[in-house]
């Protein structure tokens, strides 16, 4: 990763301070706050309940960084590293704006300081990052808490991380007009190396799981497949899923997924119309599988951790029906060896990405089963080699 800090006073030239006559004089070091968030994997529960699930997730060794400090004026300049893009906006104008693309991801950390009150500036943004794009790790969310963390560490505001990040996904939603998952947020605040998360978003609670996988790393596969149409057919799951928990609680008012158990979906057999029953039976069996992967994790059980993924997969394929041939084809091969703990696609579907928990050793094995899938399918993969790390922090304050 390039010197942030380094660039950010590049850019906006921060040593200032020159004579009347234009001979140099001792500089005014203006401070440059500098943070960084990682991206995050969801193993399981990505398609569950929205605001009241449970999550297997982890933060990975990729990430944001982000730098910001104060202007003279009220103007905001946001600058994009990696894409060598600029933007702009006024203390007075921090909403979204379609043209504004990347830079809308910085707003939010803005609108929550003025919410809160504090007293500011205008403020010059720079950030730079390695997360992959567009296979579900949560790269926009990281860009939002660096900066606001950052942010944070300039103006010397004390507040919670918890309630931090309930406000920083509020100021989102009213600024996007979205409802995002607290899920999250809490990964990326709250992780540690070597650990996956259970996260409970409706206790708004995580649990600390050390991982067994020394030996292992966490293959992605992007499998580059087209994804078109796919926020129509997930809004249509989400209806599905809503729609089914509203019939199932008719005879158990108040009650959420969590609630119910894989037979009372049998039971409720004939009450649900069929689509509908499909999708809620996998929410429900998900939140169990969710359950015994932890405890698999917490003995050490490798091979049970493994099936448990492979179901879950299964069940995105077959209840949920969000994958494609493309997917299963890479979670297949990676069935097929032994030293794989586990196989699953990642994020929305319908194309997209899958993660491999794999022996380090074995890892070039599934590489080179790819010639194969682009034989087959027409489309090159690209790989990316992670493992579990910590959270998102202030790494200094540069003056």
């Amino acid at each position: 990763m390039p010197d942030i800090g380094q660039i950010h006073r590049n850019e906006y030239e921060l040593e200032v301070g020159r004579t009347s006559s234009g001979k140099a004089k001792l500089p005014e070091i203006i401070p440059v706050s500098i943070a960084e968030a990682p991206g995050r994997i969801h193993f399981l529960g990505d398609q569950g309940e929205p605001e009241d699930g449970y999550y297997l997730s982890a933060a990975v060794d990729c990430c944001i960084q982000a730098a910001v400090s104060m202007r003279k004026d009220n103007s905001v300049r946001f600058f994009a590293v990696n894409l060598g893009e600029r933007k702009r906006s006024t203390l007075s104008n921090i909403k979204y704006r379609r043209e504004d693309r990347w830079a809308n991801y910085l707003k939010p950390a803005i609108a929550l300081f003025q919410e809160l009150g504090c007293p500011m500036k205008g403020l010059n943004f720079s950030f730079s990052g390695d997360i992959p794009q567009q296979i579900a790790m949560a790269s926009s969310t990281a860009i939002e808490i660096a900066a606001a963390i950052a942010l944070r560490n300039l103006l010397r505001v004390q507040i919670n991380d918890l309630d931090f990040a309930e406000k920083l996904k509020a100021v989102h939603e009213a600024m996007f007009g979205t409802t995002e998952s607290i899920a999250d947020y809490l990964a990326i605040m709250t992780a540690k190396k070597d650990h996956f998360l259970l996260i409970d978003s409706a206790e708004r609670s995580v649990k600390l799981i050390k991982s067994p996988f020394s030996r292992f790393r966490i293959l992605l596969v992007d499998s580059h497949v087209p994804r078109l149409g796919v926020e129509n057919e997930v809004s249509l799951r989400r209806d599905d899923i809503l729609r089914g928990l509203e019939l199932l609680s008719i005879k158990k008012p108040g009650a959420r997924y969590r609630d119910f158990a894989p037979a009372d979906m049998i039971e409720a057999l004939g009450s649900l119309p069929e689509q509908i029953r499909r999708r809620s039976t996998h929410i429900v069996e998900e939140i169990h599988r969710i359950n015994d992967a932890v405890s698999a994790l917490e003995r050490h059980d490798l091979a049970s951790f493994a099936r448990i993924i492979y179901h879950s997969h299964e069940s995105l394929r077959d209840l949920y029906e969000i994958s494609c041939p493309e997917i299963d084809w890479l979670v297949k091969r990676a069935q097929e060896i032994e030293g794989a703990a586990g196989s699953r696609m990642m994020g929305f579907g319908f194309g997209g990405s899958t993660y491999t928990i794999i022996r380090r050793e074995l890892a070039q094995e599934y590489k080179d089963r790819m010639e194969e899938y682009e034989r087959i399918f027409g489309f090159h993969p690209c790989f990316y080699e992670v493992k579990p790390a910590g959270k998102a922090r202030a790494s200094r304050l540069q003056n």
